[in-house]
Order: C-alpha cells, then sequence, then structure tokens
C-alpha cells in the first residue's frame, strides 16, 4: 500500500469515527469550510467540475461558473459530511430526510414483481436516497461498488453500505451482472449510479450536445430480465430535506438487435439524466473526465484531469 492510498484509508476512517459524532451545525460548517477551501486552491478536481459546467451550462460566464464550482464543492461536501453520519441518523431521521417527486413510479414497479432498475447519476447523495428506500419502503436492493485502492478503504465503503441496508457487490463485470439479473428475476430492486463508464466499453450518447459513454449495463438488465427502468435525479434546496424525482420509464423497444435497443435506451437515460443535471448543476458531483473527447490526450500542460 502506497503512502497516499494509506492516507486515504485514514482519512476516510477518521470521517466515519468522527464527524458522525460531531454536532450537526458544527459538521456543516466544517463541510462548508473544507469545500471553500478546495475550491480556493483550483486543484484539477474543481477545475474539471468548472469545465464540466461549462458543457451543462454552455452560455454561462466565467464568473458564473466559478460560482457554480463553488456551489458544487459545498454539494460534494454536504454529500460526505451526510455520509458519515447517516450511520448514527435513526431510522426516524433517514425518513424524514429526503422528498421524492414521482414515487409511484417505484412502488408500483416493487408491487408487480417484475423487478425495478433504478439508474441515477453522480447527484446529491445517492446513498441517502438507498438508505431511505431500505428504510422507508423497507425494500432492500442490490447495487454495485467501484472497485477502490487500497482494499481496505474499498471493505470501508462495502460495510458503510451494508449497515445502510444494501446488498454490495464488487464492480467485476459479468460475475456481477449475473448476480443483479437473478435479483431482479426474483421480483428485486437494483439500483445503480450510471452516467459514467468505468469499462471503456458502454455505449455511445449524446449528452449535452456532446458524446459520451454510459454503462450499458441497465439497459440490458432491464431487456434481460424484463425488469423496469426507472432515472432518478437528486437536488438540495435550501432545507435540510434532499429532493429528487423519479422519472418515468425507460421502455423498451419492440423492434431491433439486442444492441440498438441497448442504445435507445441508454440514450433514454442519458436524456433523463440531463434534464435533472441542467436544472440543479451545482448538485452534479463529477470531478473526473467524462466526454469522449476530455478523455483524448491533450497537447498542453496542466490541463483538469
Amino acid at each position: 500500500m502506497s503512502a497516499r492510498e494509506r492516507l486515504a484509508d485514514a482519512l476516510y476512517g477518521l470521517g466515519w469515527s468522527t464527524v458522525k459524532r460531531l454536532p450537526e451545525p458544527v459538521a456543516v460548517r466544517l463541510g462548508r469550510t473544507v469545500a471553500d477551501l478546495a475550491w480556493k486552491r483550483r486543484g484539477k478536481g474543481v477545475r474539471r467540475l468548472e469545465s464540466n459546467y461549462a458543457r451543462v451550462v454552455p452560455d454561462a460566464s466565467p464568473e458564473r461558473l466559478a460560482e457554480l464550482s463553488r456551489a458544487g464543492m459545498r454539494s460534494y461536501l454536504r454529500y460526505w459530511m451526510e455520509s458519515f453520519r447517516l450511520p448514527a441518523w435513526s431510522a426516524a431521521r433517514v425518513r424524514s430526510s429526503f422528498h421524492p417527486e414521482g414515487l409511484h413510479h417505484l412502488t408500483d414497479g416493487i408491487a408487480s414483481g417484475r423487478g425495478v432498475v433504478l439508474a441515477l447519476p453522480h447527484m446529491a447523495n445517492w446513498d441517502l436516497a438507498g438508505a431511505w428506500v431500505t428504510t422507508e419502503l423497507k425494500t432492500p436492493f442490490t447495487t454495485v461498488a467501484e472497485r477502490l485502492k487500497p482494499e481496505t478503504l474499498y471493505d470501508r465503503f462495502v460495510a458503510y453500505r451494508e449497515g445502510l441496508g444494501m446488498e454490495v457487490l464488487p464492480h467485476t463485470g459479468g460475475a456481477a451482472f449475473g448476480t443483479l439479473a437473478r435479483r431482479l428475476r426474483d421480483g428485486g430492486l437494483v439500483c445503480l449510479v450510471a452516467e459514467r463508464d468505468l469499462s471503456a466499453s458502454g455505449v455511445e450518447v449524446d449528452f449535452f450536445g456532446d458524446r459520451t459513454r454510459m454503462p450499458a449495463g441497465p439497459s440490458l438488465l432491464a431487456q434481460q430480465t424484463g425488469a423496469l427502468l426507472l432515472p432518478v435525479t437528486l437536488w438540495y434546496d435550501d432545507s435540510p430535506v434532499m429532493q429528487g424525482r423519479v422519472h418515468p420509464p425507460v421502455e423498451t423497444p419492440e423492434s431491433g438487435t439486442r444492441a440498438e435497443k441497448t442504445s435507445v435506451m441508454t440514450q433514454a437515460l442519458a436524456d433523463a439524466f440531463a434534464t435533472g443535471i441542467a436544472d440543479h448543476p451545482e448538485d452534479w458531483h463529477m470531478l473526473q473526465r467524462l466526454w469522449l473527447a476530455d478523455l483524448e490526450p491533450r497537447p498542453a500542460d496542466g490541463d483538469p484531469a
């Protein structure tokens, strides 16, 4: 384990062990202070966040983009402060901390017994939304976690999410896909963060006027199992309650090859994500390269990663 990996593991461990014990106003102030310090440093992540926002809000002035990136870092640190504290929240607190619109799409799907795939981008606090589903709806679900380094950090995330009532599978391609398909065929619920392709073999889609790749998994699972595919977007407002929307189902096309159907369905997911992100760009926590044009080698040094 490298020194950087040991430091990352120690910092996350400190967050889960210490931040959850802080009085809430102190934790809120701490998150905002850390966010503002990171924003002022303008490291690679902040510069990439601002670059991504420039695609979402193409007519934004440099001053507006700076405001958005500052708000985005505050939203991102709110996510972390909440996540560190979630294991100590009561069931009543979890239930009162999320208000989703369009919930009938999900509850009707669960009641149908056909299985449901929820697909969402990295917006607001997806862990809180998951904890709300297991607590308020009393519905367990299965998700997938990216393998992190060091392994001890990955284990921390798995234990954290399992503690919130989730079944967590490692992002290992076929093995995870097979388990997810079995859960859906049994009428279960699967939740996947799905706007960033980790395999480099995803489906090309149009996203805010340019091309990117998004995972094929949600669309393939819906096709192969007959499960309902529902996009979800999340955002914060000025209250302590996170807001969300369960969008109408993405239908499986009646004709076409599997690849053609997957392309149409993944584009529909991208369009739903874009609607939510355009309405609340500061709550989209994308501090990495996403668009294909940004993944190509750059001739100049110092471009944000």
